[in-house]
């Protein structure tokens, strides 16, 4: 059964940092392009950052300078690391595997950051 575990999670003032982890279960981590996605009150779910199918890294411009992605492969574990924060980061986010192989994507149930003076 493919698990993934956010945490890291929580409230935050503007220009501070946090860091997200996810833990993955299994061997989905080993088989899956992992990736950090965001849902804001109202408005679709969006890439924060991932690690594409070669392993390069993609970021949208809106997080760009900001946030880094890495990995633990002796942990199966992601991190999003998140710097100089702004209200509009506040989110829940998700940690998401997509299946190199079948294109299927695995979620986890989400964490959230709020970024609030």
């Amino acid at each position: 059964q493919v698990q993934l575990v956010e945490s890291g999670g929580g409230l935050v003032q503007p220009g501070g940092s946090l860091k997200l982890s996810c833990a993955a279960s299994g061997s989905i981590f080993s088989r899956s392009a992992m990736g950090w996605y965001r849902q804001a009150p109202g408005k679709q779910r969006e890439l924060v950052a991932r690690f594409s199918i070669r392993g390069s890294t993609d970021y949208p411009d809106s997080v760009k300078g900001r946030f880094t992605i890495s990995r633990d492969n002796a942990k199966n574990t992601v991190y999003l690391q998140m710097s100089s924060l702004k209200p509009e980061d506040t989110a829940v986010y998700y940690c998401n595997a997509r299946v190199r192989i079948s294109g299927m994507d695995y979620w986890g149930k989400g964490t959230l950051v709020t970024v609030s003076s």
